[in-house]
């Protein structure tokens, strides 16, 4: 597995433009060693490559093959330039290259996530989206000054921007509009988006829609005067993300037409099904894809429709090439070193439900599948990810989020079904826990609720876990010997407990109005502290090794972009975040459009690369 180098000693006269030689350098400034390492699960693609085809699809070829995450093509006008994300440095960065491959150029070097860039139609400008400013707004770039400007400064995300014909106005999505809900009944929080244009520089605003739904990534008629769109409903947008083949199988969405004199919205596509990423052709019909299963690129000027997988499809002008991405790995889970926004942290991408040995690390456990809703077992492997094998699994419960105990001898996880609110229905759980070789499967609680995501204390004797029965919710502390359990926390959305390894207190999320935050509690009840207050969902806690750092996932950075262009990603938001014990010092360690959680810390001196190397 190639590591992502991040290069971070090349210079040119512009200090935003990176010229990059080769697709894969040796590493010649190594970051220094990290003083913790976390794992964790990232949702997004394994691998897409940017793929260059005919303008009827076929006959497509990589445009620059690379380990890391390329996606977001499109063309110059003059058809001389392509301008993509890449993630091959390290964070989400821009770039450009002829067509044929050569002249390579990073245009935007940043720590922050930068992406979804055009050209003008003089090719003088770049327009994209960048979190720089602490959420996603959107900036331009001059390629003859350098100097890069914000267009809108609003806390709300702004998404996908476009350029009109004649290159005096932009318009985007953004969901700074949208009550961003999270249903009684559910953990996602929803967004609607609504389209919006402006000059080029930013001025003379407008909101085009009032859907309060989702409508999003506009183009521009070639005269101006209209908008080509997909829109759906919240209930959509839910079902576009799930991970439950058969409630995906009911999305549907469809290709409208914005009149931007009167804001009337017309549809375009009265097909059934998922219809996203509209664009218009240089013969004036429309192409756009089909986004339930296999996927397809559906034109509506007669050529034949192809299977699989075209996201972000972009013609040339001339509508001779076309430009699109795709996943070109998919074995899972994967283990590989991640961009860190702090050298102090080292970050890996894992399976679900990380898991590493104590005091050697020497074994990581998670789950086998890429979501916790799917039906899952544990499976082991080493630290630099061989020797994968299935450790325990039931043909009919799912085992999740295993856990070692302190002393390394066994493993308690969830055993049952869970997330019953997303499967629309009643299920069951119970906490197990079986030795370290697989044996001894042993169920501790009752088997009358939904019970889950145990964490054990200091001395193995005892594990925390959230409980969700007829009559009551919360936390509660079971005593592994007797299995006596006893309420921690009652009547309260309270989930993810994470029992410190140096201290009786206890890390967990709680839900309290329509926000998550991560709290912390003594095991004996008293001292409850609430640590974080952000505007988005904070969850998903985990301590290190030496009980001084809480990591967490959290949502406070907001959607950096559409959510409905993210299949299987049911949460497109979600960063790692680290703070003190105390909630102190809060740092972002990730920045992406990704959801990222399910966090586990590797022990102290331990690091998976040297251990690769020695094999």
């Amino acid at each position: 597995m190639k590591t992502y180098l991040l290069i971070a000693c090349l210079f040119t006269s512009n200090p935003l433009i990176l010229r990059y030689t080769g697709a894969s350098l040796p590493n010649r400034y190594p970051a220094p060693e990290p003083a913790y390492q976390l794992a964790f699960a990232h949702f997004g693609p394994l691998n897409t490559d940017i793929f260059m085809a005919d303008a009827d699809g076929r006959n497509a070829r990589p445009l620059l093959p690379h380990a890391a995450l390329d996606y977001n093509a499109s063309f110059s006008n003059d058809g001389h330039w392509v301008i993509f994300t890449s993630e091959r440095n390290g964070s989400a960065d821009i770039f450009r290259v002829h067509p044929d491959g050569t002249e390579l150029e990073r245009l935007i070097s940043d720590p922050s996530f930068d992406d979804q860039a055009s050209f003008s139609p003089d090719g003088k400008r770049v327009v994209f989206v960048s979190s720089r400013s602490g959420n996603t707004d959107i900036f331009t770039l001059d390629l003859v000054t350098n100097k890069v400007t914000n267009l809108t400064h609003h806390p709300g995300g702004d998404f996908r921007p476009a350029w009109s014909a004649d290159g005096q106005w932009i318009a985007f999505t953004s969901d700074r509009d949208s009550k961003k809900p999270i249903p009684d009944k559910d953990f996602r929080t929803l967004h609607s988006t609504e389209i919006y244009t402006m000059r080029w520089d930013g001025t003379d605003l407008v909101r085009r829609t009032s859907q309060d739904a989702f409508v999003g990534s506009p183009c521009w008629s070639k005269d101006g005067k209209q908008l080509l769109v997909y829109q759906t409903t919240l209930e959509g947008v839910r079902k576009l993300t799930t991970v439950q083949p058969k409630l995906k199988a009911g999305a549907t969405s469809q290709i409208a037409l914005i009149n931007l004199l009167d804001q009337s919205i017309e549809p375009v596509a009265a097909d059934s099904g998922a219809k996203l990423s509209p664009q218009w052709l240089a013969d004036g019909s429309i192409a756009y894809v089909k986004a339930t299963a296999p996927g397809s690129l559906v034109f509506q000027n007669g050529r034949p429709s192809l299977d699989g997988e075209y996201n972000h499809p972009r013609w040339s002008k001339d509508g001779k090439k076309m430009l699109f991405h795709r996943e070109q790995q998919h074995t899972w889970p994967p283990m590989y070193p991640l961009y860190s926004r702090n050298a102090q942290f080292g970050l890996l991408r894992s399976g679900v439900f990380p898991s590493f040995s104590p005091a050697a690390g020497n074994v990581l456990i998670c789950n086998d599948k890429t979501a916790g809703a799917l039906h899952n077992q544990i499976l082991q492997m080493n630290p630099d990810g061989t020797g994968k094998r299935i450790l325990f699994g039931d043909s009919v419960k799912s085992a999740l989020a295993p856990v070692w105990s302190p002393q390394g001898d066994r493993i308690a996880f969830g055993f049952g079904s869970f997330f019953q609110n997303m499967l629309q229905g009643r299920s069951t759980a119970d906490i197990a826990i079986i030795n370290k070789d697989g044996s001894g499967l042993n169920v501790l609680t009752d088997g009358r609720g939904n019970y889950g995501f145990p964490s054990w204390s200091p001395d193995g004797k005892k594990i925390v876990y959230r409980a969700a029965t007829e009559t009551s919710k919360g936390l509660f502390i079971l005593e592994v010997a007797t299995g006596k359990s006893a309420p921690l926390t009652q009547d309260s959305h309270d989930n993810f407990p994470a029992w410190s390894p140096v201290a009786d207190v206890i890390a967990f999320t709680r839900k309290a109005g329509n926000n998550y935050d991560i709290y912390t509690i003594k095991a004996d009840g008293s001292q409850l502290r609430r640590l974080t207050t952000d505007p988005g969902n904070d969850a998903q806690c985990s301590w290190s090794p030496d009980g001084k750092w809480i990591a967490f996932s959290t949502a406070s950075g907001g959607f950096k972009d559409e959510s409905p262009l993210y299949p299987f990603n049911p949460q497109p938001y979600g960063e790692i975040g680290v703070m003190r014990a105390d909630g102190s010092q809060k740092m972002m360690l990730t920045d992406n459009q990704f959801e990222e959680g399910t966090i586990g810390w590797m022990p102290l001196g331990r690091n998976p690369q040297k251990a690769r190397a020695s094999r």
